[in-house]
């Protein structure tokens, strides 16, 4: 269900029922895109079903699913269209289209083109913990994250999000741990690292299915490269690879976690459960490994402190 994570922290004055967020993503649902629009978002009943609810629960832990169509338009062929209509009034006219009447083609095509092009469809998995105050989707884009959470944050009236911050940066956690050898309790360290020169040449190392406790390793960490990304593995149960922004990408669940049960026999709620059981323990030692949260992070978390 889960692939990649960006964590956000909810404020603490929000407070909604499951129902009054299934009512307000229900006024926005998705449709596919008409002849000449580019791109549609909106939301789907997470369970895949016609009609269903927007928004479900599963132990506490609501998930929803947002759902992007996007027109695919080659710059190629819309470049082709736009010469073609150039050159019939060039031809017509004995003129070639100015500045502005060439970017008037250039929509007046893209309208012509728009109906034949073909369309791309993405989703996205949405887990908000109302107990904990955290929202979790499943992206590493940082413009499809602001997308979603804009349109949240529209949506549902009073929410107020923020992106998770630590005492640490992730950047110097890893660069701690791969230099000492030394990964937080319950944390190990993988075969995959990134690491990245600070300075104007972005000088850029990348290590993958190789070990990471070598001399060469801590060599380019004393000569300033910094850590981007690090494989990681969480209580032996769910591996990722950690990036410098806190985002998790590449995320497995492990055989440990299906011990007793089978991968495939559970659908919706058993992967819902298993997700968010999974994370929500991850996260919380996670942060810990990072020193903790900053003030705002620990103010959501604990409002009365």
């Amino acid at each position: 269900m889960f692939k990649n994570l960006t964590f956000y922290r909810i404020a603490p004055e929000w407070q909604a029922e499951l129902t009054q967020v299934d009512e307000a993503l229900a006024k926005l649902p998705f449709a596919e895109c008409g002849a000449t629009q580019e791109k549609s978002i909106g939301w789907v009943p997470p369970r895949g079903e016609a009609h269903g609810p927007m928004a479900e629960s599963v132990g506490g832990h609501w998930v929803l699913r947002f759902m992007v169509e996007t027109k695919v338009l080659p710059g190629s062929v819309l470049a082709r269209k736009v010469k073609d209509k150039a050159a019939r009034i060039e031809q017509e006219t004995g003129r070639k289209p100015g500045k502005k009447e060439s970017k008037e083609l250039k929509e007046e095509a893209k309208l012509d083109l728009l109906p034949m092009a073909f369309t791309k469809q993405g989703s996205m998995w949405v887990w908000i913990d109302p107990k904990a105050h955290f929202l979790v989707l499943d992206t590493s884009s940082h413009g499809r994250a602001d997308e979603v959470t804009s349109l949240l944050v529209e949506s549902l009236p009073g929410l107020s999000v923020s992106l998770l911050d630590t005492q640490t940066s992730p950047q110097a956690a890893m660069s701690h741990w791969l230099k000492e050898q030394e990964p937080p309790a319950g944390f190990s360290v993988d075969r995959e690292c990134e690491l990245k020169s600070a300075d104007e040449t972005k000088a850029t190392v990348k290590y993958g299915r190789h070990p990471l406790d070598i001399e060469e390793v801590q060599a380019h960490i004393d000569a300033g490269k910094l850590p981007t990304k690090l494989a990681m593995t969480w209580d032996d149960r769910v591996s990722f690879v950690l990036t410098d922004g806190l985002q998790l990408k590449k995320l497995a669940f492990l055989d440990a976690v299906f011990e007793g049960g089978e991968k495939d026999d559970g659908g919706f709620d058993a992967d819902v459960a298993i997700a968010t059981g999974e994370l929500s323990k991850l996260i919380p030692d996670l942060i810990e490994a990072l020193g903790g949260e900053g003030r705002t992070g620990l103010e959501a978390a604990c409002p009365n402190t």
